[in-house]
């Protein structure tokens, strides 16, 4: 790892040196966080967790190659190199940070309420036509997920895409100086982690501060359509850049066309491309009107770093869903929308939005949406009600708060004599759900499956897989 030796390590955590003298200027192959993970020549990281210890693994890790431990408990008898620091924790996002200004790659940071992750792969897949890229995996994207990101970065790496999320104050700001981003992109500000922000603008303040530390001559992107970030004037003197549908004042969206299930097309307007294109035409082969969004998000920023509309149109056109994230899986004789990984209010109304494009009958199976403050009950109720807005037949639910879903669909049904027929069915619990869900279900039916992550729906998801009804 490129400068990574145990003496620029040691000054970088403000560390007390352990070992041989003749290892100190080294540089160490890898650093990982998990004992079974250590190669040889690497750096093991002990961290005290709530189920174990990384301290109880340091000799484990040594007879495995590693070059060095950093520990926060001074070793007697070790003979082999380590440093010695207040916070691991703490060590581990200094080495993140040091290693970050090692490597000359820029940086693209992604944060919002909603659709992070979405924007992350869109983003990544139109930047892989022209540069080798690295991107955010699985939910490593928080103060421990995002340092083990960018120890992933090697020399040859060009474009980082970093997703960045945040549950409180001060978060933001402690990732963004590891991260550091050239570009900041901020989808929205929604209702995400009202326990802990209060408000929108408590969470539109905690979202900002990705800027504390990005390149003071970068570039802030930012979803124009949105109340809150429209407020956005200037970031170190410059303006943003801004897309939108309603919004016209930078890049937009029209001519925009349903393809169901199949995903969008649409007419981009007002990018500068590096063959001078500003306007052309986008499909995005993932379903679901935010879609839109997301490709222009990524058409800005590949413009930004010198894409042509090309190769922006073939970056979008080859974007790959990933489990649990508006994943479409025909199996089984269904077609199951995957968005099980986590859900909020807009996220959830979004995938309603989805599911409602399909052709044939069309299911949602939703469960509790968890960290929405006081008011959870009435956001779970008012989701009810919108899905009573759709065309969806059935509508099963799955937990105490999801009952309110449940509620506010009947209530919408029987105030609104035009509204459509939705069966509805809730349950206390995933697992009394899943006792009676072949019952409901049909062959061929269309099926959404959404809730937080703790539900756990990807069991919702392997049991419809097999389900014989």
């Amino acid at each position: 790892m490129k400068g990574m030796t145990l003496r620029a390590m040691t000054q970088a955590v403000n560390g007390i040196y352990h070992g041989n003298g003749e290892d100190y200027d080294k540089e160490i192959t890898a650093i990982t966080i998990d004992s079974r993970k250590v190669t040889e020549g690497g750096l093991f990281i002990a961290i005290k967790g709530e189920r174990s210890d990384g301290h109880d693994f340091i000799g484990q890790c040594f007879e495995k190659g590693a070059a060095c431990v950093i520990s926060e408990k001074e070793l007697p008898d070790e003979e082999r190199s380590y440093i010695q620091v207040e916070s691991s924790l703490q060590a581990l996002k200094d080495l993140a940070l040091l290693y970050r200004n090692n490597l000359d790659v820029k940086v693209v940071g992604i944060t919002g309420s909603v659709g992070k992750t979405s924007t992350k792969e869109t983003i990544s897949s139109v930047l892989s036509e022209k540069y080798r890229v690295l991107k955010t995996l699985g939910n490593f994207n928080n103060e421990i997920g995002l340092p083990l990101t960018v120890f992933r970065l090697t020399e040859d790496d060009e474009v980082a895409v970093l997703e960045m999320g945040i549950s409180d104050f001060g978060e933001m700001d402690r990732l963004s100086k590891i991260a550091q981003p050239d570009i900041c992109v901020i989808t929205n500000i929604g209702f995400c982690h009202l326990e802990n922000l209060g408000t929108r603008d408590g969470i539109l303040k905690a979202k900002t501060e990705i800027f504390n530390h990005m390149n003071p001559d970068g570039i802030v992107i930012v979803n124009g359509d949105d109340d809150k970030l429209s407020t956005i004037s200037q970031v170190h003197g410059k303006r943003p850049l801004v897309f939108g549908i309603s919004n016209k004042d930078g890049v937009y969206a029209d001519n925009i066309k349903s393809l169901g299930l199949d995903g969008t097309s649409f007419t981009i307007h007002g990018i500068k491309t590096s063959d001078n294109y500003s306007t052309f035409d986008l499909t995005v082969p993932v379903p679901g009107h935010h879609m839109v969004y997301n490709a222009m998000a990524a058409a800005l920023v590949g413009s930004v770093l010198g894409l042509s509309s090309i190769e922006i149109e073939r970056g979008v056109k080859n974007l790959k869903t990933i489990a649990g994230r508006n994943n479409i899986i025909k199996e089984n004789g269904f077609t199951i929308i995957d968005d099980c990984y986590n859900a909020n209010p807009v996220s959830m109304k979004a995938s309603l939005d989805v599911l409602d494009t399909a052709i044939g009958r069309k299911v949602a199976i939703l469960g509790s949406m968890f960290e929405l403050g006081e008011n959870e009950k009435q956001m779970h109720y008012d989701v009810g009600m919108y899905l009573g807005t759709k065309d969806i037949d059935v509508l099963i639910t799955a937990g105490d708060l999801a009952a309110q879903i449940a509620a506010g669909t009947r209530a919408y049904i029987d105030t609104n004599y035009n509204a459509h027929g939705c069966e509805v069915h809730d349950f206390e619990t995933r697992d009394d759900m899943l006792k009676c869900i072949g019952h409901i279900l049909k062959t061929g039916d269309n099926i959404l499956i959404k809730a937080s992550h703790g539900m756990e729906f990807t069991k919702v998801v392997e049991a419809i897989k097999t389900i014989n009804l």
